[in-house]
């Protein structure tokens, strides 16, 4: 496989402009972790899918592929879940959250996003779900993995009824890359904490749990 280029140097820029920015684009500046305080956001970063054009044909909330019982997307199957909180504590229905990530060769579902020909076919790399009424959100996705540059993590924007919106980044627990990852030093300890997933064995009936042993959990609160 062709090396994955190193991005860093681009979302350093792009990071710097994001903070320049940071008065114009309130609903993605950081603000404060932990319970009861809103969730940091971070960067879109450059592979963002912003149009159709650049998006997968399909867009729902399960990422992988299965053959009957035969996993055909490679990587660890995870089910990401979480609850999305108003300010208040009050779980928001409706919302709409996208993740995408790139697949276990590294490469993203994006034209700019590594060598097309080494992307897995059979990982959608992008997904959309609505929150519940209780606030919680469900998608079938892979362990994220590192490449050149960053540390292992999944992207997330969510997008109120009510308008604004969160973009931020998850983060696995004890990851080695974690501390030389640029974006992931910026965040404070609380800050680090609140982004990073819980992982546990799956023990849930939910259908995009099946064929996952992995369950990562996340709970967000907007400003």
């Amino acid at each position: 496989m062709r090396a994955r280029p190193n991005n860093a140097a681009t979302l350093r820029r792009r990071q710097a402009i994001f903070a320049l920015s940071a008065l114009g684009v309130a609903p993605l500046a950081r603000g404060q972790a932990g319970s009861g305080r809103a969730t940091p956001g971070q960067t879109l970063g450059p592979f963002y899918p912003r149009h159709a054009g650049e998006r997968p044909m399909q867009t729902d909330a399960d990422l992988i592929a299965f053959d009957g019982d035969r996993l055909l997307s490679r990587g660890v199957p995870l089910y990401l879940t979480g609850r999305l909180y108003d300010r208040r504590g009050v779980p928001m229905e409706r919302a709409e959250v996208e993740i995408w990530q790139c697949d276990a060769n590294a490469v993203y579902h994006h034209p700019a996003g590594g060598a097309e020909a080494e992307r897995d076919p059979h990982f959608q790399g992008y997904g959309r779900a609505l929150t519940e009424p209780d606030g919680s959100f469900h998608f079938r996705t892979i362990r994220p993995v590192a490449y050149p540059g960053r540390t292992p993590h999944i992207h997330l924007r969510i997008a109120p009824r009510s308008g604004g919106a969160l973009a931020t980044q998850l983060y696995l627990p004890d990851e080695p890359g974690n501390a030389r990852d640029f974006l992931f030093r910026q965040l404070t300890r609380d800050e680090q904490a609140a982004l990073t997933l819980a992982l546990r064995s799956t023990d849930s009936a939910h259908p995009l749990a099946q064929g996952t042993r992995v369950t990562g959990s996340i709970e967000l609160r907007l400003a």
